[in-house]
């Protein structure tokens, strides 16, 4: 057996753990020569804390978003080209990260989120660990936490990523344009008959709070021209509030555990209304939906919002609290013919960049 280990960050439900469950359900569907563990490093070195740190991380970025938004840009992105040590992290995980390799020893390590990128990177460096260690970035940037110069191997989500890692250094044939990963449910084709005459569009991203959700959907002023689908995830307090109001044109969905059932809601819709996380755009870009983006939370989705707008691949509905009358946009966009071919074409660019191999492929690759 062949031992993997995942190494995300926090037990929250993030795209870090999101695509190292996919990743893991791939290589099972594969062979059954794999040994998957998933493991987050602040549970393991210290228990009972990580429950306390998700808490207090959900609730900085709902009280107070634009002192999260501006503390990440300083640590984590105004540093570009410096070798820049973060001595509290090392402090409080290096040791513990030691003993987890020793404990586990796994053939490969596969890290979706930047900090045990970086603890990993700095034992290699320090000669400490020689074990292969795989970076695969779940947004659409790279911050400056990732560990870069001792990593094996980086999969990226687009060619323009991989240029600023070849920039850095890293050898191209270690880069890998994959996009971010997603299931391999979400590359299956649903046909699906679509109402003619009107539009469905799906409304996602209200999972961390239905505050800012809830006035969007108010805002809204359904002309008959499109039918909104709210995907409300978990949240029970958002499921039940769309019931009780009972809008025209406006039907709540609740969690969808299917990865069968969420993709044949992807070939239903003609749109999708969401936050610019790394998965669900990723999934989307897969499905060729056009995306429109109506938040972004501060730090990681502001970036992703900025470079995903600026390669083309998703309109920003950034005007929707002072223009009610944004449906109208949304349906010129999607009748215009020019607009359609335009998205198309970066579409296909966005698709021409990624490698035809599998993920399972590409890691049993790298075990060989």
């Amino acid at each position: 057996m062949k031992r993997i280990l995942f190494m995300p960050f926090l037990q929250i439900s993030s795209g870090h753990h999101q695509v190292a469950n996919a990743i893991m359900d791939s290589l099972d569907e594969m062979s059954d020569g794999f040994e998957c563990e998933k493991i987050d490093i602040l549970s393991y070195s210290y228990g009972n804390i990580e429950t306390l740190t998700s808490s207090i991380y959900i609730k900085w970025i709902e009280l107070f978003p634009s002192l999260y938004s501006r503390l990440y840009k300083q640590s984590a992105i105004k540093f570009k080209n410096e070798k820049k040590r973060f001595y509290l992290y090392e402090w409080l995980f290096l040791y513990w990260m030691e003993k987890l390799i020793k404990e586990k020893n796994p053939q490969l390590i596969i890290c979706t989120h930047a900090l045990p990128s970086y603890l990993l990177n700095h034992l290699k460096k320090q000669g400490k660990i020689s074990i292969p260690v795989i970076n695969v970035y779940t947004d659409y940037f790279i911050n400056e936490i990732w560990g870069i110069d001792f990593i094996d191997y980086h999969f990226v989500p687009n060619k323009e990523i991989k240029i600023n890692l070849i920039g850095r250094g890293v050898k191209p044939d270690h880069v890998l344009v994959t996009g971010i990963p997603i299931h391999e449910q979400f590359k299956e084709s649903v046909k699906v008959k679509k109402s003619e005459g009107l539009y469905s569009v799906l409304l996602s991203g209200g999972n961390l709070g239905t505050g800012l959700m809830k006035n969007f959907i108010k805002t809204l002023q359904p002309s008959g021209k499109i039918n909104y689908i709210v995907l409300c995830g978990k949240n029970d307090k958002l499921y039940n509030w769309i019931n009780q109001m009972d809008f025209p044109f406006i039907h709540a969905v609740p969690y969808i555990s299917s990865k069968k059932d969420m993709n044949a809601l992807y070939d239903k819709v003609d749109a999708i209304i969401t936050k610019p996380g790394g998965v669900t755009v990723s999934e989307c870009l897969y499905k060729k939906i056009p995306i429109f983006i109506y938040h972004e939370l501060p730090g990681q989705e502001e970036v992703n919002l900025q470079n995903l707008k600026n390669w083309g691949l998703v309109y920003h509905l950034d005007d929707w609290q002072k223009s009610p009358q944004f449906e109208e946009k949304i349906v010129t966009i999607l009748q215009c013919e020019e607009q359609k071919m335009k998205l198309e074409q970066q579409l296909h660019s966005y698709h021409q960049q990624l490698t035809k191999e599998s993920i399972a492929v590409l890691i049993e690759k790298t075990l060989n």
